[in-house]
């Protein structure tokens, strides 16, 4: 009797050592859910559609891509941190989620505390960029009109708080402007006013601006990366433009759920740090102005940790109060 308990009690210990490893190895066994905080043709969707991509076809499974805008980032946030920690629901996050949670009056989350770091994905330049209600041709040339009018002028972005509505603020800042914040909920709205002449100069993230550069409709004037974009290399640098050691850049990487197992954090950094090492879709981020940033879980939380202190500290200077 003796041997046949001892028996059954070795049997469930090596049922327990080995259920980790054959979930491991079964995930995922069904469609995962990419949560994206922004709307469709937001730079974080195209770099969420790209990866989900090939992380479907090397799975075998269906990614989904799940834009959920709204409340600067809490709503798709929430969606997240509010979902079993299994690794069906992840998101692709950016600096809004960390915004998103200094500026709400309530946070129905922590960005830390109610999520798991998986790995970066992408970084990308701000790019101050015109339309045809300023007839400029350099960042020069913008700078000194803005200035001669303060107050006259306007630059859009994505929302108050958001990272193009930073990025204004800390170009402004820098350059001594004073202009007006024309905040937009959709990037379509947005696009259509530069056109129309209404709102005269933003800085995009790149990849939310190729379209319309393509196509001539907007202007390009200079990049806030450390070097030039593979993606507009005939465009200098803000640093080459009038603003030495200035930057201007944003970056987007992968959370799931407080919780998520180790090895399911594992099999999601490891697949898309393989496929961000890979010359396709690293020319495929390049060509849309991205750079693709792979690293591992405890390398994009010790960016998000850095990048936290630095937003928090340009909210108190610009006086942003809670908006949510």
């Amino acid at each position: 009797m003796r041997c046949a308990v001892r028996a059954y009690v070795a049997a469930l210990a090596l049922a327990s050592v080995c259920i980790p490893s054959a979930s491991a190895q079964s995930y995922p066994s069904r469609p995962v859910r990419m949560v994206v905080p922004f709307p469709p043709g937001a730079a974080s969707d195209f770099l969420a559609r790209v990866l989900g991509q090939k992380l479907g076809e090397a799975w075998g499974q269906q990614i989904v891509v799940d834009n959920r805008p709204g409340a600067g980032g809490l709503i798709g946030g929430t969606a997240v941190a509010k979902a079993a920690a299994d690794g069906y629901t992840i998101a692709l996050i950016g600096q809004p989620h960390l915004t998103a949670f200094l500026l709400a009056r309530t946070p129905p989350w922590d960005p830390f505390r109610d999520f798991t770091h998986i790995g970066g994905v992408a970084s990308m330049p701000n790019v101050a960029i015109v339309g045809p209600g300023l007839p400029v041709n350099s960042l020069g040339e913008l700078v000194a009109q803005v200035k001669e009018k303060p107050g006259y002028f306007n630059y859009g972005s994505a929302g108050v708080g958001s990272s193009s509505h930073l990025a204004g603020e800390m170009f402004n800042a820098a350059a001594g402007l004073k202009a007006v914040h024309v905040p937009f909920k959709l990037l379509g709205d947005a696009l259509a006013e530069m056109y129309g002449g209404r709102v005269h100069y933003y800085l995009f993230p790149l990849p939310a601006a190729m379209p319309a550069l393509r196509d001539g409709k907007l202007k390009p004037l200079a990049s806030g990366g450390r070097a030039r974009s593979v993606a507009l290399p005939q465009v200098p640098t803000m640093s080459e433009s009038g603003l030495p050691g200035f930057t201007s850049e944003t970056y987007f990487g992968l959370l799931g759920p407080a919780g998520l197992p180790k090895n399911i954090v594992g099999k999601i950094n490891g697949d898309t740090d393989r496929f961000l090492r890979t010359d396709e879709l690293r020319q495929r981020y390049e060509q849309n102005g991205a750079e693709p940033m792979p690293g591992t879980p405890a390398e994009f939380e010790k960016v998000q940790k850095t990048e936290f202190t630095r937003v928090k500290r340009v909210i108190e200077a610009i006086g942003l109060q809670p908006q949510f």
